[in-house]
């Protein structure tokens, strides 16, 4: 069984100021699907934070990390970056569809600056989603769709 993380992004739930409602959201759906996946880990909003988070989690052998929230145009809104310090491919095509998805549901889903990319020689699959339930719900399905297949080609899988 292939085992997933969920990294929820977010300055107030890190701080318990707010209940993390996306996480859960992820953890359900790959659970569903099934991948091996523990609760979501919070940590607050900037690059430094989802940089040392992705890390780690790539460390203990995931091969799927999804994150949920500081993706848009606030100043602490540094997820893809951070991302960006951790993956060495991007993979346009999955950030692409989230946001024509994300956008064809509320204009303001072509806003999410999140992006998807693997992790080289550990062979784990990162994707960057909004923090709304809502932006994580209609995401998801996305990601699985291309999961397995993208984490077999990291293992050495035919095409």
């Amino acid at each position: 069984m292939t085992r997933a993380a969920v990294v929820t992004v977010s300055d107030r739930a890190a701080q318990g100021a707010r209940e993390d409602a996306s996480g859960p959201v992820a953890v359900a759906a790959l659970r569903e699907a099934g991948f091996d996946c523990a609760d979501a880990i919070v940590v607050p909003d900037g690059a430094d934070s989802v940089e040392r988070a992705l890390t780690a989690l790539v460390i203990t052998g995931v091969g799927l990390v999804i994150t949920t929230g500081g993706t848009g145009v606030a100043p602490r809104d540094q997820t893809p970056e951070g991302t960006a310090r951790v993956v060495t491919r991007q993979v346009p095509g999955i950030a692409e569809e989230l946001r024509r998805r994300g956008a064809l549901e509320k204009p303001a889903g072509m806003l999410t600056r999140g992006i998807a990319g693997v992790v080289d020689p550990h062979g784990v699959l990162v994707v960057n989603l909004p923090g709304s339930p809502a932006g994580v719900a209609s995401g998801m399905p996305v990601v699985l769709s291309v999961a397995r297949h993208v984490i077999d080609q990291l293992g050495g899988g035919d095409h």
